[in-house]
């Protein structure tokens, strides 16, 4: 049984959430600091060999309106890096409201903003693999 790693590609940072073995839930991981492609695709490459995941779920943050953005092709410049040098099949996801949807969940549990910003970026990759999850349910 393999794990999916989710992951919320930012400026500054990139949050990271995984699935259970069985594919089931999605839990908050890790934050990344963004220091360029290159150490993104070796923390990723090492991530996969120490959780054992067999497929990549990156958020593609497409506008409301559902077009694509400057930050749009920004991602799709990561996915193509990251097809080039990593070995398991990557997802394009919508990830549409992630991030304000993740504010939300973090307040409602009581975290300051202070606090809510360290966790927010991975917060918001669980929900990316989440939407990922219920859609594939027999993945």
């Amino acid at each position: 049984m393999y794990r999916l790693l989710a992951v919320d590609y930012g400026e500054k940072n990139i949050g990271l959430a995984l699935s259970d073995p069985l594919r089931i839930i999605a839990k908050p991981y890790l934050t990344l600091n963004n220091n360029g492609i290159d150490t993104l695709i070796q923390e990723i490459n090492i991530i996969i060999k120490k959780e054992n995941v067999g497929k990549i779920i990156l958020g593609l943050p497409i506008s409301v309106a559902g077009f694509d953005t400057q930050k749009t092709q920004e991602v799709r410049r990561v996915y193509e890096s990251l097809s080039e040098s990593i070995n398991i099949p990557i997802i394009l996801w919508d990830e549409r409201y992630s991030t304000s949807d993740a504010k939300k969940i973090l307040i409602e549990k009581g975290l300051s903003i202070k606090d809510s910003k360290k966790v927010i970026d991975q917060t918001a990759a669980a929900l990316i693999l989440t939407s990922y999850l219920k859609v594939n349910v027999n993945e």
